[in-house]
C-alpha cells in the first residue's frame, strides 16, 4: 500500500513539473494602445472597468500590470458576494451608545491596507445584482470598505462581460458606471499565439516627468475649463437608455477624470491613441470625441514658459484658445505664487487688452487679483480691469 502511494506521489510530482513548465514565460515591450490606456488610467489612480467577452485575458493582463507596479493584486469576484461584504458587517462593541457600531471590513481590504498599496480587481461586475452594485459605490469612489479607509496607493480595476454574455447579467447602475473609466478589451489572435509560444506583452507603467508636472496640470485645467465654457451642455448629460447609462457619460465627476488623464498625458508623454481611449472611456463617445477634436485644434502654449518670458508671448488669435490659455496661466501662477510670476501674469493680461479682448481676460484678472499679497504693488495692467474688479469686490471703489 505504501509503495503504491509513493508511486502515485511521484506521478503527481512529475505532472506538477510539467504544468509548471507550461507556465514559464517571458515578456517583451510591444505597442498596444489598449494595454497602454489601462496603464495610463491606473497610474492616474482612476477606477477602470474593462469590458470584454469571457476568457480573453483581462485577468492575465492585470497580473502583468501588478507586476509592473511592483504591487500585490487582490481578486474579488463581485457577483458571488453580498452587499455586507463591501459595506461591512456590524460588530457590536462594549458600549455602542458611546462608541457606535463599527462595520468590519473583509479580509482582502485588511490585507491591502496593511501592505499600504495594491491592485484590487473586481471581476464579473456586470453579474453583480443591483444591491451589490450599490454597496460598491463607496468602495470605488471614496475607497471605504466598511469602517476601513483604503490607502491612496491602492488602485481599483474591474472587469465586466456585456449583459448578453454575462451569467445572469445586469446593466450597471448609472451612479456606479459614472465612477469608472470604461475601456473595451479585445483579443488579438497574433498576441495569443505568441503568448502561448512563451512570450506575452509587458505592461509598462507611464513615468511622470517631475519637470513637466506644474505645466501639465495648468495646461489640463485650461483645456478642460475652456472646452466646457464653450460647450456648457456637455458638463452633465445623463443618457436616456439603460445601456448607455451603464457605460461612460459626461458629468462633473468624469470631466475631473479627463483633467487628470490630460495632466498625466502631458507629464508622462503617453501615446495619443491610449490617451484618446481613456477620454472616451471617461465621458463617452459623443462628448469625448468632441473634446478630442477641440484639443487637436487648440495647441496651447506652455504657461510655464510664458511666465518665464511674458514679453515674448503673443496671444492666440482664436477666442477659445485665448480663454483656455489664460485659465491655464492663472492655474500655473496659483500652483506656485511668487511676486515675479504674479506680475508676469499681468503682463500677459495686458496683451489681451492690447488685442482688444479685455472681456476674455476679465475672469483671469479677478483670479490674479485675489492672489495679491498686501505688500505687492498694483501693476499698471489692472487699470483695464478696474471696473470689473470693483464690482467683484477685489478692489475698493473711489473714496
Amino acid at each position: 500500500m505504501g509503495r503504491a502511494v509513493t508511486l502515485a506521489s511521484h506521478r503527481l510530482l512529475a505532472a506538477d513539473e510539467l504544468i509548471a513548465a507550461t507556465r514559464v514565460q517571458r515578456t517583451e515591450a510591444v505597442d498596444d494602445p489598449q494595454v497602454e490606456a489601462l496603464a495610463l488610467a491606473v497610474s492616474a489612480n482612476l477606477p477602470v472597468l474593462l469590458w470584454g467577452e469571457p476568457g480573453i485575458g483581462k485577468s492575465a493582463t492585470l497580473h502583468q500590470l501588478a507586476d509592473g507596479l511592483g504591487t500585490p493584486m487582490e481578486t474579488v469576484i463581485a457577483s458571488v458576494h453580498e452587499p455586507s461584504d463591501f459595506a461591512g458587517l456590524p460588530i457590536v462593541g462594549d458600549d455602542p451608545a458611546v462608541d457606535g457600531v463599527p462595520m468590519a471590513p473583509p479580509d482582502w481590504a485588511v490585507r491591502v491596507t496593511r501592505q499600504g498599496e495594491g491592485l484590487v480587481f473586481f471581476d464579473e461586475l456586470s453579474s453583480a445584482p443591483p444591491a451589490v452594485q450599490a454597496a460598491l459605490l463607496r468602495v470605488v469612489l471614496e475607497r471605504r470598505v466598511g469602517s476601513l479607509q483604503l490607502p491612496d496607493r491602492v488602485r481599483i480595476v474591474a472587469a465586466a462581460n456585456p449583459p448578453t454574455s454575462a451569467a445572469d447579467g445586469w446593466h450597471l447602475s448609472p451612479p456606479l458606471a459614472n465612477r469608472f473609466v470604461h475601456l473595451s478589451w479585445v483579443h488579438d489572435p497574433r498576441v495569443v499565439a505568441r503568448g502561448l509560444a512563451g512570450t506575452w506583452p509587458a505592461v509598462e507603467v507611464p513615468t511622470v516627468d517631475p519637470r513637466r508636472l506644474a505645466g501639465a496640470v495648468a495646461r489640463a485645467r485650461g483645456t478642460v475649463a475652456g472646452f466646457l465654457t464653450a460647450r456648457p451642455g456637455l458638463a452633465h448629460h445623463l443618457p436616456t437608455d439603460a445601456e448607455s447609462r451603464g457605460s461612460a457619460w459626461p458629468s462633473p465627476r468624469t470631466w475631473e477624470m479627463v483633467l487628470r488623464l490630460l495632466a498625466f498625458h502631458h507629464a508622462a508623454g503617453t501615446g495619443t491613441d491610449a490617451f484618446r481611449a481613456t477620454v472616451v472611456g471617461a465621458v463617452g463617445d459623443g462628448a469625448g470625441l468632441e473634446f478630442l477634436s477641440y484639443l487637436d485644434e487648440l495647441d496651447l502654449p506652455d504657461p510655464e514658459r510664458v511666465l518665464a518670458d511674458p514679453g515674448a508671448f503673443a496671444l492666440p488669435a482664436r477666442g477659445d484658445r485665448q480663454l483656455a490659455f489664460l485659465t491655464a496661466m492663472v492655474s500655473a501662477v496659483q500652483s506656485r505664487t511668487t511676486r515675479q510670476r504674479w506680475e508676469a501674469g499681468w503682463v500677459v493680461l495686458a496683451k489681451a487688452v492690447d488685442a482688444g479682448v479685455p472681456d476674455v481676460a476679465a475672469r483671469a484678472a479677478m483670479d490674479l487679483a485675489a492672489m495679491r499679497q498686501v505688500d505687492w504693488p498694483v501693476p499698471d495692467a489692472v487699470d483695464a480691469f478696474i471696473e470689473v474688479l470693483r464690482l467683484s469686490g477685489r478692489m475698493p471703489g473711489p473714496a
